[in-house]
This record gives structure tokens, C-alpha cells and sequence, in this order.
């Protein structure tokens, strides 16, 4: 089953490195035309340099609405349309529940939960008239089980899952299709300076006894951008290992 995006504009945010970076990697792969979005110029200028297909960079902060939209007026201007919206930016700020201050709290619902408001407000618009859409919101397992010391990032998780769905039913008529991947743990930067005792100890607590990597939420990434699958939205996919059952 081959996937092609031929003639679909993507926009993926965080794409600069990680798991956007694959994601769009991926879609451009796929024949997507992308707009890579990072908070750096640069940065976001050389990830889309290396994209197989056309691909421009675009800087933004996310949690800042007027910059959202103004990012999404940017790419239909450059691009013509804007098709798939890959909402993959977000923070983290932890701490225990006692000791999260105001701003950390606002911070990572900023970044996590109202960017994803504001980019699908200003994506739909388009999507609408087209009809034609798909949005494709990156959760967390965190958001389905709760963590320690990650009240605030679970929070706007779990709410990046509700917000989807709602999404989903309200834009079904207009064949914009919504759903969410929720990722288990993935392959970082961080994860790569781990013991090895501290990756064996991970990895038992995943059925498949391996950390995923990014290419593994960039396939289903790709997948829910295609045609294959438009009959699915309002659904999360949890991809972990079978960590979450």
C-alpha cells in the first residue's frame, strides 16, 4: 500500500527536529508539499532544506495566537492551500503538583492545548471551503494514564484528546477529518543519554521491549493524511508498544 500526497500542502508544527522532524520528513516523502514550523528561522529553514520534496521554513511561536494565524495565512499565501494540519509543537515544565508555579502551568497549556485551538481555528477556515481536511493532533500516553510530576503536561494532553474529538464532529460534514496519535516513549535526545540500566528498566515496561522512534509516528502520520484513511477521525491512536492496554 503506497501513500501519496501528490498535490496536498502539509504544515507540521515543531518540525524542526524529533518527531515533527520525521513527520515531515515523511510527508514531504510522500509527495507532500510542507511548511516546517519552529520557533528558530534557521533552524526551521535548513530541516525544510533537507525535505525530499518542496518545503519551506517558517518561524513561529505557537502558543502565541496572532502568530498562529498569521503563520496559516503565510502558508496559503505561499502554497495555495493548506490541506494537512500537524499539530506536534509542545513543552514541557514539570514538577510535583505542590510545587508547579501559575507560569509553568499556563505555559505548558499554552504551548500544548490553545496552540493546537488556535492553529485548527485558522486552518479550518480553508479546509471548509475546500472540503477537504486533515488534522492530526500529537498527545501523549501521558494524557490517557497520568504521570507524577506532570499534572500540567497530562492535562493539556488529555484535553488535546477531548478537543479532537469535538473537532471531529464538528468539521465531519465538511470531510475534515480529526485524530489524534498518542505516542508511548520515543527515541530523543534524552533518551539516548540514558544507563543502560535506565533503558532496560523502560523498555520492561513496553511489551515490545524497545523505546519507538519517531519513524514510527511518522507512518501513522502519513497514513491518517491519506486517502486510506477516510473513513477514521475522532479516533486516538496510541502508539507505544502495547505499553497502554
Amino acid at each position: 500500500m503506497q501513500i501519496d500526497l501528490s498535490g496536498r500542502v502539509a504544515l507540521v508544527t515543531g518540525g524542526t527536529r524529533g518527531i515533527g522532524r520525521e513527520i515531515a520528513t515523511t510527508l514531504s516523502a510522500c509527495g507532500a508539499r510542507v511548511a516546517v514550523v519552529g520557533r528558530d528561522a534557521d533552524r526551521a529553514t535548513e530541516a525544510a532544506s533537507a525535505m525530499s520534496g518542496e518545503a519551506r521554513g517558517y518561524a513561529a511561536d505557537v502558543s502565541v495566537t496572532s502568530q498562529v494565524t498569521s503563520l496559516v495565512e503565510s502558508v496559503e499565501r505561499d502554497f495555495g492551500s493548506l490541506d494537512i494540519l500537524v499539530n506536534n509543537a509542545g513543552l514541557t515544565r514539570d514538577n510535583i503538583l505542590l510545587r508547579l508555579k501559575d507560569e509553568d502551568w499556563d505555559m505548558v497549556l499554552a504551548a500544548n492545548l490553545r496552540a493546537a485551538f488556535a492553529s485548527v481555528r485558522a486552518a479550518a477556515r480553508g479546509m471548509m471551503k475546500r472540503r477537504w481536511g486533515r488534522i492530526i493532533n500529537i498527545s501523549s500516553v501521558v494524557g490517557l494514564i497520568g504521570n507524577k510530576g506532570q499534572s500540567n503536561y497530562a492535562a493539556s494532553k488529555a484535553g488535546l484528546i477531548g478537543f479532537t474529538k469535538s473537532v471531529a464532529k464538528e468539521f465531519a460534514s465538511r470531510n475534515i477529518l480529526a485524530n489524534v496519535i498518542a505516542p508511548g516513549f520515543i527515541e530523543t535526545d534524552m533518551t539516548s543519554a540514558m544507563t543502560a540500566e535506565a533503558r532496560a528498566a523502560l523498555s520492561a515496561q513496553i511489551p515490545l521491549e524497545r523505546l519507538g522512534t519517531a519513524k514510527d509516528i511518522a507512518g501513522v502520520a502519513a497514513f491518517l493524511s491519506s486517502e486510506h484513511a477516510a473513513y477514521i477521525t475522532g479516533q486516538v491512536f496510541v502508539v507505544d508498544g502495547g505499553m497502554v492496554m
